[in-house]
């Protein structure tokens, strides 16, 4: 055989080995399921082959393997900023391609009742845990045990698995410290001083039955005054100071960082990501006491891609993708115990809580809203 020839064999049969040695380490390298693995929770995805993190009796070991395609829709109740950097991740992570609509709470559960028969969404993601309480009594969303589930505190679960914590934030008072000078007051610091006639269409808020925010704000009176007629009745004497009721619970923080009112009713994290802006805004809290979220995740029954569905959530759970949120301005806090502490976070421990029960809440939130539209939203201001 000439020299020429021998040389062909062997590039050929060194190509071949190549080849195989190729294959064999993506395959691998995909085949995580039942490794031993270091990180609670950590999600490893090679070519959609994709694997999560668990503890089991053997110790902590990967999960079966998913072979994730195709793509994925989230329903998202938090920022534009935050429920894009979160989709955007697990798209470089895994290779679906996912997308995501954002919605307040109460849009939410309309629109999955609406397409309930035929799911428009994958997974919900971000969003006060009493819209979850509500979808859960409608049958909108279904079980999933998510393994990185463990590491959540029970405190942010719910009991029976139908959606986990992903972020805690407190209600507070976000005000424009120029306007309220210019009014004469000073940054309220109590649910009393909002009825103050000096305030008069200078509060903005969202409305109850489209803004999980101003649900809280509702069930916040209703649980530090003690029945719901009482609730009812505070936001009856608040309501005339009201500017306008917006459909978003963020709503408020642009209209009073432009000055249009003084004082508005939101989540304190985004009060803080306004000021970051450079907004003349200032967080302040109700010394009576105030309500809280958890903003959880939750697969939506009917998913036309469970797999990628379920992958989602043990990502949305994960140190890595929580730890997001502060890179986009997100100031929540965490509910992963291995995540970073932001100092802009608040801290949970400094203020005063009330006993807030959101399976009692989502309940109670349809006849409670539909009261609020029947006798508060249409009085007059004047």
């Amino acid at each position: 055989m000439n020299k020429k020839k021998l040389m062909a064999l062997a590039a050929s049969a060194v190509m071949v080995v190549s080849l195989s040695t190729a294959m064999t380490a993506t395959a691998n390298a995909a085949d995580w399921g039942g490794k031993n693995c270091y990180q609670e929770g950590e999600i490893k995805s090679v070519n959609g082959a994709t694997n999560t993190c668990a503890m089991t009796a053997k110790g902590l070991v990967y999960t079966p393997t998913r072979k994730l395609s195709g793509s994925l829709t989230v329903v998202c109740g938090a920022t534009e900023a935050w429920c894009g950097a979160m989709t955007g991740a697990f798209t470089k992570l895994t290779g679906v391609s996912t997308k995501f609509v954002r919605l307040s709470s109460g849009e939410t559960v309309a629109r999955l009742e609406a397409a309930k028969a035929n799911p428009e969404f994958d997974v919900w993601h971000g969003g006060p845990a009493d819209g979850f309480g509500v979808a859960r009594i409608g049958g909108l969303i279904e079980k999933y045990a998510s393994p990185t589930r463990n590491l959540i505190p029970k405190k942010y679960q719910d009991d029976d698995g139908f959606w986990t914590g992903v972020y805690v934030g407190a209600l507070g008072f976000c005000t424009n410290t120029k306007e309220i000078k210019r009014l004469g007051l000073k940054v309220p610091t109590s649910w009393a001083e909002l009825q103050n006639p000096k305030l008069v269409k200078n509060i903005s808020s969202a409305h109850p039955s489209t803004s999980g925010t101003a649900f809280t704000t509702l069930w916040t009176q209703v649980t530090r005054l003690g029945s719901e007629a009482a609730g009812l009745e505070y936001m009856t004497g608040m309501h005339k100071n009201i500017l306008q009721y917006t459909k978003s619970g963020v709503g408020p923080v642009a209209i009073v960082g432009r000055g249009e009112a003084a004082v508005g009713l939101v989540f304190s994290h985004d009060c803080v990501a306004g000021a970051e802006q450079g907004l003349p805004l200032k967080v302040s809290f109700p010394s009576e006491g105030t309500g809280y979220e958890i903003g959880g995740v939750a697969l939506v029954k009917g998913s036309k891609n469970p797999d990628a569905a379920k992958a989602y959530v043990d990502f949305a759970l994960s140190r890595d993708a929580q730890n997001l949120g502060p890179k986009v301005a997100a100031y929540q806090v965490l509910t992963n115990p291995k995540t970073k502490i932001d100092k802009r976070m608040v801290k949970l421990n400094t203020l005063t809580v009330v006993a807030y029960d959101f399976d009692k809440a989502a309940a109670a939130k349809k006849a409670l809203t539909a009261k609020f539209d029947a006798t508060i939203a249409v009085a007059p201001k004047s």
